[in-house]
């Protein structure tokens, strides 16, 4: 079975920093695609960011990049996401969201990512 858990979301003030934490198991780490996508209310999951496991190759959305960086520690089964100067339209549910092989087999498709995490909440008050 192949688990992955969230952790690390919570209430920030606009301009503020946070770190999101993704940990895999039941499943070998070093070659995965592992992204973020969030979710608010009443709108459409969309992908934020990816990282392939095997090379380190990364990805961003339009609209986080050069705020948002995501890595990954192999040895640790886990993908954090460093989420600085948040906004608050980047209050969401994040995800995260695995499968096998580099991003660039599935971009921020959300139908093509086969395992997901529970979520975890990002409230950025202004």
């Amino acid at each position: 079975e192949v688990q992955l858990v969230e952790s690390g979301g919570n209430l920030v003030q606009a301009g503020g920093s946070l770190r999101l934490s993704c940990a895999a198991s039941g499943v070998t780490f070093d070659d995965l695609s592992i992204a973020w996508f969030r979710q608010a209310p009443g709108k459409e999951r969309e992908g934020v960011s990816c990282i392939s496991t095997s090379d380190g190759s990364t990805y961003y959305a339009d609209s986080v990049t050069g705020r948002f960086t995501i890595s990954s520690d192999n040895a640790k089964n886990t993908v954090n996401l460093q989420m600085n100067s948040l906004k608050p339209e980047d209050t969401a549910v994040y995800y995260c969201a695995a499968d096998f092989g580099p991003c660039v087999d599935y971009g921020f498709d959300i139908y093509d990512y086969d395992y997901w995490g529970q979520g975890t909440q990002v409230t950025v008050s202004s």
